[in-house]
């Protein structure tokens, strides 16, 4: 007789090496069943199992912090709230990051797709963060629905408002995150460029897709998953943009508006 044995779902995982924030241990707000109000062609988690906009507790903090304290904290750079999703979706966060301050001073970082940042109970909790990194991948309506494929009712003119809002009230660090699948031609670039002087975050973060993504959704896919020998699943990979139009066009960014732009070193 074959028996079972079904892993215990660890909400804390890594530490991921991150080419932005260095040495990053990993919180999971969200879970085994990956929950996001997006389903990016690109997502390293593979195809988002349940899309949703709709904010609930999925793992409570009670049991968040109890994964974290058997970790080592002293050997990292931060600490990540992103997982297995929107973490922004998890109506503890707030609770959450709140509880992570309380164990240590590492900063806590926020990955969001800033979706739900028009919601002013969202933007309070997210404020408790030391640093917000907002995802925005699209300069047009039809950018985002084949790029982020978001679920019904999320438009590009309502994140852009939330994600200035969120802004304007934020005392901590915040990124504008954009991964960027083919090169842009001249009027995507000045409408991006727009875009980031109407926000004026502290920071650009240029990406192109380097991680692969799974056939079906793995857990595995929240940690660094690039090589062969760090999986055990079938995944399809990215053709890259090239390096120089992502540095050519991080520097026409900084030219402009004066914001620093940063890229994943080639």
């Amino acid at each position: 007789m074959t028996i079972s044995v079904t892993k215990e779902f660890r909400s804390v995982y890594g530490p991921v090496k991150s080419w932005r924030y260095g040495r990053s241990l990993g919180i999971d707000p969200i879970g085994k069943i990956s929950t996001c109000s997006f389903n990016c062609v690109y997502c390293q988690l593979g195809e988002i199992e349940t899309k949703t906009a709709t904010r609930q507790v999925f793992i409570p903090t009670t049991k968040i912090i109890a994964d974290l304290q058997t970790f080592n904290l002293d050997d990292l750079d931060v600490i990540t709230i992103s997982g297995s999703g929107e973490p922004t979706l998890a109506f503890n966060l707030g609770e959450i990051i709140v509880a992570i301050k309380e164990i240590t001073d590492k900063p806590v970082i926020v990955l969001t797709n800033g979706t739900l940042l028009s919601d002013p109970e969202v933007r309070k909790q997210l404020s408790l963060a030391d640093r917000v990194a907002v995802k925005l991948d699209g300069v047009s309506e039809g950018m985002v629905q084949r790029i982020d494929r978001p679920v019904a009712g999320i438009e590009l003119k309502n994140i852009l408002a939330g994600i200035k809002t969120f802004r304007q009230g934020f005392p901590g660090f915040m990124g504008i995150q954009t991964m960027i699948l083919t090169p842009w031609d001249d009027n995507k670039k000045r409408a991006y460029i727009d875009a980031i002087e109407s926000i004026s975050p502290d920071e650009v973060q240029l990406n192109t897709p380097s991680r692969p993504k799974p056939l079906k959704h793995q857990l595995e896919g929240r940690g660094n998953h690039s090589s062969a020998a760090e999986r055990s699943y079938p995944v399809i990979t990215f053709r890259q943009v090239d390096p120089q139009f992502i540095k050519t066009f991080g520097n026409e960014i900084t030219s402009l508006t004066g914001i620093k732009c940063v890229f994943r070193p080639s």
